[in-house]
Formats: structure tokens, sequence, C-alpha cells
């Protein structure tokens, strides 16, 4: 190692810095959180130090730096862009060995800042020894991704206990396992929900468990929308949940690319559906997730889209909760959000719609439940799930009902995705755009598919046309 990575206590501690710029700011902003006594020697002050000053949260020396200034500090830090002055405040604190930064100048270095990701009291620091910078930064922004913001607030209440883990658990192997089970267990769970009371009470209600030798995780469910296909639209908190899984149930609309976010070593179980052709029952998915979690394992649910839109989520939670396993839900971006969005089609627009309904094609065999009359008024949008089958009663209900039949149409299918192909025409020809349309499909009915053709933006357009009064297909 170049450097030792440690962590200095700088509570109250005389640091110096020499410099007034931005750069200076942003490394005494880091001074003062990390609770410095920060002197600042400047020709002149940025706005941001000088407020500080003037608030008394920063001493300013004066304008000229002299050796004598560097006698009782704990660290120095130069940030002007005088390479001469720079190298003179480097050589006078080394001669009273004192740490010095001079920012941009590693050889004159004897300690260096790190890329911090903040999750206090949990603090991790990336550093290439000053070589790379830059690839330290990217490597932080990978780890801030993964790391919820949670942490600190779970490692705050571990410490308040570890007290009283020392004194009921005896032996340091106990202790490990405990804090890896809880770390791993409906605790964590709790704190990322912001529920610290009810963390608190789950932390003291495992550690009264552990110590009567009942070493068993109680399992729980999360349901995770995994978006409309593009891997680049899971959530933050979708992908740190799948990190942490020990079994994923998946449907067969999650793509590829997000299942090979989930933790390498958990388990997975596909349990998709197509309409007509189920590989799964809902009865038996939902006896998985029960026998899973009742197993003491993190069991998650991912579903294709946001779960609670046409997903049936809800009825796999009412189970869940049935059986009194504890449960989360993750949002997820519906197709109706994302594959509108990523086709150039907003679904509301103060010219053309003040409203959008989403609707299921794929209903009930015994009543489709649609209001008609309701469905078929101008100026609103209409973004249907799973219709593809039934887009010829589709497109008669709405003519008949009132909708005009040259209304502005689209079928977008495999929304999101590099091989996205949208196809617009009018509500009359329907039927006949949805006759090849590749699965999964979206349709949307409702004047600002006309917006398709000037703000489409993904992927490269082409059109076909395709009827006396073109139906036209885009490829994304």
């Amino acid at each position: 190692m170049d450097y030792l990575p440690i962590f200095a206590d700088l509570k109250q501690r005389p640091v110096l810095v020499v410099g007034g710029g931005e750069v200076a700011a942003r490394k005494v902003d880091l001074l003062l959180r990390a609770g410095a006594e920060v002197r600042i020697v400047a020709q002149a002050l940025l706005a941001e130090l000088e407020h500080q000053h003037l608030q008394g949260r920063v001493e300013w020396l004066g304008q000229n730096f002299v050796p004598q200034q560097l006698d009782d500090v704990f660290l120095v830090i130069a940030a002007t862009d005088d390479s001469a002055l720079n190298a003179e405040v480097y050589a006078e604190a080394d001669k009273r060995r004192v740490l010095a930064n001079v920012v941009d100048d590693q050889p004159r270095c004897s300690f260096i800042f790190p890329s911090i990701i903040d999750r206090s009291p949990l603090v991790v620091a990336v550093s290439s020894s000053g070589q790379a910078p830059v690839l330290a930064r990217m490597l932080r922004e990978k780890l801030e991704a993964l790391l919820p913001v949670s942490l600190g607030q779970m490692a705050e209440l571990a410490g308040g206990l570890r007290g009283k883990v020392k004194q009921r658990l005896a032996s340091l192997g106990a202790r490990r396992r405990f804090w890896e089970k809880t770390f791993n267990g409906r605790f964590a769970t709790l704190v990322a929900n912001g529920q610290t009371e009810q963390a608190q009470q789950q932390l003291e209600q495992d550690l009264t468990a552990f110590a009567q030798g009942n070493e068993g995780a109680q399992g729980e469910i999360a349901l995770v929308g995994a978006g409309p296909g593009d891997v680049g639209l899971l959530t933050l908190r979708g992908l740190q949940v799948m990190q942490q899984a020990d079994v994923v149930l998946y449907d067969h609309l999650v793509s590829e690319e997000t299942l090979d976010l989930v933790r390498r070593d958990a388990e997975r179980i596909c349990v998709g559906k197509r309409a007509g052709a189920h590989s799964v029952i809902q009865e038996e998915t939902n006896r998985l997730l029960v026998e899973l979690a009742q197993q003491g394992k993190r069991v998650v649910r991912l579903k294709g889209g946001d779960p609670f839109i046409f997903g049936r989520g809800g009825e796999e939670l009412q189970v869940a909760a049935a059986a009194g396993i504890p449960f989360q839900v993750v949002p997820g971006v519906t197709a109706a959000a994302g594959a509108t969005a990523y086709a150039g089609i907003p679904l509301t627009h103060r010219d053309h719609a003040q409203s959008v309904t989403f609707i299921t094609g794929h209903c009930r065999d015994d009543d489709d439940g649609l209001d008609w009359p309701a469905l078929a008024r101008a100026r609103q949008t209409l973004a249907i799930y799973m219709g593809t089958m039934k887009a010829a009663d589709i497109s008669r209900n709405l003519i008949a009902h009132g909708r005009d039949a040259d209304t502005p149409v689209a079928v977008i299918s495999r929304g999101t995705r590099a091989d996205q192909q949208v196809q617009t025409g009018t509500l009359q020809q329907l039927e006949q755009l949805t006759r090849h349309a590749p699965l999964p499909a979206l349709l949307v009915i409702g004047e600002v598919v006309e917006l398709h053709h000037q703000i489409a933006w993904f992927g490269h357009q082409s059109q076909t046309a395709v009827a006396a009064r073109p139906a036209v297909v885009n490829l994304a």
C-alpha cells in the first residue's frame, strides 16, 4: 500500500486551509462535517466561505501564508492555483511533521482524500492512492447505488445495543452470527422503511430469541417491480432488495439483463404467466411464496412493470398477510409510463388529453367490467395492457359508444427494450395493427399518439406505410 487507510478524529482539532476558492470550499465543507476547527489563509474568500466566516464557523487568519501558522495545526491543505505557494506550504509542513495535502499534486501529499460514501456513522472510503482519482470516483458512484441510505441509522441502532449483546451472548462467534442474521433480516427492512421504533423492538426481540437458542431468521417477502424492460429503469431500492434475496420468483416479462442483477447465489424460480398459457398457476405461486418465507428465506417476488398495476401483487400479499409473513413493496415503472415515454407519446398533454385511464384487456371471463360510454369520451388517453387478443372488441365497442373511428392509436411492442416496435394508425385499424405485433404489447388510444411523430427519441425510427389511410410501423 502506498497509503495506510485510516479514519482521523478531527473534532475540535485545528486544521489549516490555504486557499479560498471553490476547491478550498469543498475541502472546508468536509472538514466542518467532521467537526474540525477550520482556519483559512487566502487572498479572498469565496462567497460561501465568507458567509461561514461571518457565522463564526471558520476563522480567516489573513491573506498571506507564513510558516508559523502551521505550528499548532493537526493537518494542512493547500488549495491555491499558485504552485510555488503550494510547494512552500508542503515543505514547511513536512519540516514540522504535519500531515499535508496539496490538491491535485500527489507527490506533495502526505495524506490524500479518498472518495467517500457517507452513511454516518458508517463511512466507506475508496482510494487509488492518487493515481486514478476519476476511477475511484466512478467506483464510489457504483457503491452509492448499492448501499442503502438507511445503513447509517441501522449502525446507530445496533451500536446502542452492543453492550446488551455482549452481556447476553458470551462468545464472539455467537455475537457475529447474531449480527449477520440481524442485518439481513426484518430489522434491516424496518429501518429502510423508516420505522425506527418498530426496528428497535425487532432488534430486542431478535436478541431475546437468539439468546434462548432460537437462531432461525424470520423470513419475509419483497414484492418488487422490475420495470417494463430496460434494466436502467429498475429502481435503486429494487436493486438493493434483489441483492439481498435468498430466492427470487420472477415472471416472463422480467428481462434477462434485470435478472443478471440478482445476487449470484440466490435461487431463481420462474413462475411466469402468459395469456392463455400459464406455466405456473397463481395458487402455486402463492404457496411457494408462503412456504419459502416460512423457511426463513428472504423472498423477492419480481414482476415486470409495477406489481400493483395489473400484476396480481395485491392478491399475493393478501396471502402473505393471512399467513402472518412480513412483507414490503418496491414499486416499479409501469409499462404505460415507460413504454409511452420511450415511444415519444406523453400520456397527458394540455392540448390533447386531460386524463389517462389504465385498462386491462385480459379481464375475467364472466364480465369485462368496462364502462364503455366513459371510455369513449374524447380528449383522454387510454392505455390498455394485454389488449392485443381483444383488439377487435375494443375498437368496435369504443366506436359504437361514440369514439371517432379516426382517433389515433399506437401499438407499442416490447417497450423500452432495444427491439422496441411502435405501430401507429387509427382506431378502426387497431385489429390490423395488433395482428402480428410482437409481445408484450401496450395499446394506446388518443390524440396524444400524434405527438409520436414529433418527439419519438428512442432508437432508430423507420416508417412503413400499410393501408389506404396509412398505419405506420416504427422500429426502435
